[in-house]
């Protein structure tokens, strides 16, 4: 009897600071990773790692990194949207750019690549995708608008998408992972980051591997969509 073949992942954002710890971690659990950077590649192409150049705001480059990965491996049963990008300011002096760029990265990027994975997912009638959001979009953030907006309408955006496919066995899910040492997190002062800590009830904040293998454990679930799974231990108000 053969065994099933391994399963396929598509991670976006790989070569950040989460994406890094994602790729390791599912590398480690068996699965093919697909690993799409925008600017940098850091991850050494294998037999089970294929690192794909990947402009999530572009339909054309995500149509072609995803035929890339149906091509070497004839499935795609993981999409993990995890690019990220941030432009902070107050709300009255963000720029048309920097407000749009960061919709257009969480949130069209984030839809481009569900549309493009969804194909063969509905056909095959299995497949997970999971959306990285954040804290932000349940609470609102001084100074990123246009941030927690894009990360609250990935909340509504999983919530539709679990509603569609949901007859065909694909599942869609949220991760809010908390405050991360990441670049997009390097900027903040260490008195910043002792408030996040604060506002925790465990009084920390979360770590990359853990929130990595929770996204590998949710991946590998069969029940489970259209779910909002908060990683850090900030309590915020019921309504």
């Amino acid at each position: 009897m053969t065994s099933p073949a391994p399963r396929v992942a598509l991670i976006t954002g790989a070569s950040g600071g989460l994406g890094r710890a994602l790729v390791a971690e599912f590398l480690a659990q068996g699965w093919r990773v697909a690993a799409g950077y925008r600017h940098e590649n850091v991850h050494p192409e294998s037999e089970c790692l294929l690192p794909l150049p990947l402009d999530v705001t572009s339909r054309d480059a995500v149509q072609a990194a995803v035929d890339q990965v149906l091509a070497r491996w004839q499935r795609v049963d993981l999409l993990i949207n995890n690019a990220g990008s941030t432009a902070d300011n107050l709300s009255w002096q963000l720029s048309d750019d920097d407000w749009q760029r960061v919709l257009d990265v969480h949130l069209k990027g984030a839809f481009l690549c569900s549309q493009a994975v969804l194909r063969p997912m509905l056909k095959q009638r299995d497949g997970h995708i999971l959306n990285l959001a954040s804290f932000s979009a349940r609470t609102g953030n001084r100074g990123q608008a246009n941030y927690a907006a894009a990360k609250a309408a990935l909340l509504g955006l999983t919530t539709s998408l679990a509603k569609e496919v949901g007859s065909r066995n694909v599942r869609v899910n949220v991760l809010l992972p908390g405050v991360l040492p990441t670049p997009m997190t390097a900027q903040l002062t260490p008195k910043q980051l002792e408030a996040f800590a604060a506002a925790n009830a465990l009084g920390r904040l979360n770590d990359l591997e853990e929130v990595a293998r929770f996204a590998a454990f949710i991946a590998g679930t069969r029940n489970i969509s259209g779910q909002f799974f908060q990683l850090d231990s900030r309590i915020a108000r019921w309504t």
